[in-house]
């Protein structure tokens, strides 16, 4: 297993953006529904590459991604962890 991925599943509302990108198809649509009423989404993490492709696209932003590589573990994208926008500079 290349990577892992951690879905917050009280939060997914199961519009299944992550399911149609999923290059390994590893994540489904769960048949139990959360506290909200939505069917969230779900892996095994079986086949996960850790390519962040379903955390990309999740409109929620609930979806952590974790890479194994050189003997440990790195977090790839995690949610809420947005950075400030910058602007650059332009010649006048």
């Amino acid at each position: 297993m290349a990577g892992k991925i951690v879905i917050n599943s009280e939060r997914c509302k199961g519009c299944g953006l992550c399911v149609v990108v999923c290059p390994r198809k590893t994540i489904v649509i769960s048949g139990i529904s959360n506290k909200n009423g939505y069917f969230p989404a779900q892996t095994d993490n079986g086949d996960c590459t850790g390519c962040a492709a379903c955390a990309v696209v999740c409109p929620e932003a609930i979806i952590e991604v974790l890479r194994e590589g050189s003997g440990r573990v790195i977090v790839a994208i995690e949610p809420g962890k947005e950075k400030k926008p910058t602007l650059t500079k332009e010649k006048a």
